[in-house]
C-alpha cells in the first residue's frame, strides 16, 4: 500500500506527525529490525542497534468539510499489529472526517514482534500500541533489560478484539487428517502440526500454552516430548510453515491470520480447525503510552497531553465501538461474538464456552507464558551430541520375551533417533575392551547434521550392526574421557555440545583409569565457557549408577537410570528437558 500525505502545517511550523516520520525514515532496514527479535533475548543482546520501523501506511487526511469545522485537529500516531490495522485505519478515517471529532490519527502497520523491541529500546514514537496479545507487554521486561534500559509504564485498557488459535490446512487435504484436530492429539503426537517460530508468534506461544493445559501437571514429560516433536522443524512464519505443510499435519494460526489468507488468496484457500478441546485466544489490548515530558513551557505541555490523551481515549471509543471493520479483518468481539463471513472459518465461534481457562488467566500472559518461552527455547536448543554406546558382552544377555538387552537398546534408539531435529549433529562411538589395539572406543560416525540424509543412513547403519559388534568387557572410564575431549575438539558455541553414553555395567578395563583419576582429569578439563556435560544412561540391572552420578556431577550431565525398554526414550526427554538448568536441576 501506498502513503497518503499530510495535512500541510501552517508556514514555518513542523507538525508532530512530520517530525516522528523524520524520525522513522532514518531507523534501520526491516532485515536488521528482524534480527533483534528473531532467537528472542539472546539474539537482542547481540544485535543492539537503531530506531525500529516496519513501514506504516498514514491514515487519509482530514475531508475539506472537516478541516473547515475544525482547522487544529488533535493529533495522535496509534501503532498496531497488521492484522487488526486495517481495521484501525478505517476508524481514522471516519474519525478524520467527522469535524466533531477533531482528531486526525496516523494508523501506523507493525509486527508486534518489532514494535515490543521499539518499546524496549526506547525508540518508540507513538501514543497508543495495539498488540496482537498482552504477552508482547509481560515480555517487555525482559526485552528492555537485554538493553539495559527500565521497561517502560504502559496503560493496558483491555482487549479491542479476540482471535482464537486454530490448527490450519489446506482444503485440499483437510480430509487427510489422521485424527480429529486438538491440542490433545499435538501433545500426544498423533497429529502433526506446524508451530511457526514462537519467539516471534503470539499465535505459537498462545497454542503452546494450549499444549501445556491439556497435558497433566504430575507428567511434565508430556509437554517435553510434544516441545521436542514441534521443534523438529520451525517455520519462521505462517507463511513458511503453509508452503512446507505436508498432507496430514497442520499448521498453528490465529483465525485472523486463516481469514486474512483466504481473502488475499482464495486459490489457496486454507480450512480452520477449532481444536475439539477448546482454544486459547490471542487478546489484542488496546496500550496507551504515556507522552514523553517534552520541552516548551509547562501550560503547553501540559495542553498538548491533555489534547493527546482526549484523543486516544476517543480513538479507542471509536474503535470498540465499530465491529464492522474488525469482523472484516477476520477478528471478534471481547466476549468472542460476531459473524465472520471469510470462507475457510467458521462464521461464529463453535466453542463459545470451552475456551481454555489459561486464555483469560492474567497470570498465563505474565510469568506463566514466559516460562513457556523458556522451556521451549531450552527444547529446541540445537545439540551437538557424541553418543557412545555399551557393546560388551553383557548386552547379548537376556532382557524377557526372547530378547537380548541389545535388541532393546536397538528398538529404543530409533524411536530416539526419530525426535531429533534435522539440525542436530550427532555422532557415534562404540565401546568395550580393547576394541580398536588399545583403545577401548571405535569411532563409527562422525559428528555431523543428521539433515544430511547420507549421514543418518550411517547413523542408522551403525544401530543396525550393534549385534555384530558384541564382545569384550567393559571399558567405560578410558571411553568417557576420550569422547569428552573429542566434543570439545569441534566446540561450536551456537549449539549444546555433550556426550550422552549408554551402558549397561560397570567399568572393567583393569588397566585403565581408575574412578578417582577420570574424575580427576575431568576435573581439570572443565571450562565454564566451553562445557560438555556428559550424560550417562544405565541400561540394565547391573550399572553402576554411583559412579555415573559421579562422573555426571563433574561435568555438569546427568545420570539416568533406563532399566525397563521404554525408558531409554523417556530418560532422552528428561535429558533433553533439563540441559538449561544443570548441574542445579530440581
Amino acid at each position: 500500500m501506498g502513503r497518503h500525505s499530510d495535512p500541510v502545517p501552517e508556514p514555518g511550523t513542523r507538525s508532530r506527525r512530520d517530525a516522528r516520520h523524520a524520525e522513522r525514515r532514518s531507523a534501520g532496514t526491516p532485515r536488521r529490525r528482524r534480527a533483534l527479535i528473531a532467537g528472542g533475548v539472546a539474539v537482542l543482546l547481540v544485535a543492539t542497534g537503531g530506531a525500529l520501523w516496519a513501514g506504516g501506511v498514514i491514515a487519509p487526511p482530514a475531508s475539506p468539510a472537516a478541516a473547515e469545522g475544525c482547522p487544529t485537529p488533535r493529533a495522535i500516531v496509534v501503532v498496531a499489529d497488521p492484522s487488526i490495522a486495517g481495521a484501525a485505519r478505517e476508524t481514522a478515517k471516519r474519525l478524520g472526517a467527522d469535524a466533531d471529532a477533531c482528531l486526525a490519527a496516523e494508523v501506523v502497520s507493525q509486527d508486534s514482534a518489532d514494535t515490543a523491541a521499539a518499546l524496549a529500546a526506547g525508540t518508540f514514537t507513538g501514543d497508543a500500541w495495539i498488540p496482537d496479545s498482552s504477552v508482547w507487554v509481560a515480555r517487555l521486561g525482559a526485552l528492555a533489560q537485554a538493553f539495559g534500559r527500565q521497561a517502560p509504564v504502559l496503560d493496558s485498557q483491555g482487549s479491542v478484539a479476540v482471535s482464537p488459535i486454530v490448527l490450519a490446512t489446506p482444503s485440499a487435504a483437510a480430509d487427510a487428517l489422521p485424527v480429529e484436530p486438538s491440542w490433545s492429539a499435538i501433545r500426544d503426537r498423533t497429529l502433526t502440526a506446524l508451530l511457526p517460530d514462537p519467539e516471534a508468534s503470539a499465535a505459537s506461544l498462545a497454542a503452546l500454552s494450549a499444549v501445556q493445559a491439556v497435558s497433566a501437571p504430575e507428567e511434565p514429560r508430556q509437554l517435553a516430548a510434544a516441545m521436542l516433536a514441534l521443534g523438529r522443524v520451525i517455520p519462521a512464519s505462517a507463511d513458511a510453515a503453509i508452503s512446507s505443510a505436508a498432507a496430514g499435519s497442520v499448521v498453528v494460526m490465529s483465525e485472523s491470520e486463516v481469514a486474512r489468507h483466504n481473502r488475499d488468496r482464495p486459490a489457496q484457500l486454507l480450512i480452520a480447525s477449532y481444536p475439539a478441546d477448546g482454544t486459547v485466544v490471542l487478546d489484542y489490548p488496546f496500550v496507551r503510552v504515556p507522552a514523553p515530558a517534552g520541552s516548551g513551557s509547562a501550560d503547553a505541555i501540559e495542553a498538548a497531553h491533555a489534547d493527546t490523551a482526549t484523543g486516544i481515549v476517543d480513538f479507542e471509543a471509536a474503535l470498540r465501538a465499530e465491529a464492522g471493520p474488525l469482523l472484516h479483518a477476520g477478528l471478534r468481539r471481547p466476549d468472542g461474538s460476531g459473524t465472520i463471513t471469510t470462507s475457510g472459518v467458521s462464521a461464529e465461534l463453535p466453542f463459545p464456552g470451552t475456551v481454555l481457562e489459561t486464555a483469560l488467566a492474567a497470570d498465563s500472559l505474565g510469568a506463566g507464558q514466559l516460562e513457556l518461552l523458556r522451556q521451549w527455547g531450552v527444547m529446541t536448543l540445537r545439540s551437538r551430541m557424541l553418543a557412545v554406546i555399551d557393546v560388551s558382552g553383557s548386552m547379548a544377555d537376556p532382557a524377557g520375551d526372547g530378547l537380548r538387552r541389545i535388541d532393546l537398546f536397538q528398538r529404543a534408539a530409533g524411536g530416539a533417533l526419530a525426535q531429533f531435529s534435522g539440525e542436530v549433529q550427532l555422532g557415534v562411538w562404540v565401546f568395550s575392551t580393547a576394541r580398536d589395539g588399545e583403545r577401548d572406543w571405535e569411532e563409527l560416525a562422525p559428528i555431523a547434521p543428521l539433515a544430511d540424509e547420507g549421514h543418518t543412513a550411517q547413523v542408522m547403519g551403525v544401530v543396525a550392526s550393534l549385534p555384530d559388534r558384541l564382545g569384550g568387557a567393559t571399558g567405560l572410564y578410558d571411553t568417557t574421557l576420550a569422547a569428552v575431549d573429542r566434543v570439545r575438539e569441534g566446540y561450536d558455541p551456537k549449539k549444546m555440545n555433550s556426550v550422552l553414553l549408554i551402558t549397561d555395567g560397570r567399568n572393567e578395563d583393569e588397566g585403565g583409569l581408575e574412578l578417582d583419576q577420570l574424575l580427576s582429569q575431568l576435573a581439570a578439563r572443565q571450562d565454564p565457557e566451553r562445557p560438555v556435560p556428559v550424560i550417562m544412561v544405565g541400561f540394565g540391572p547391573d550399572t553402576d549408577l554411583e559412579a555415573m552420578q559421579r562422573i555426571a556431577e563433574v561435568t555438569g550431565g546427568a545420570a539416568y537410570s533406563a532399566t525397563r525398554p521404554e525408558d531409554l526414550g523417556i530418560v532422552l526427554v528428561d535429558a533433553l528437558s533439563q540441559r538449561a538448568c544443570r548441574p542445579d536441576c530440581g
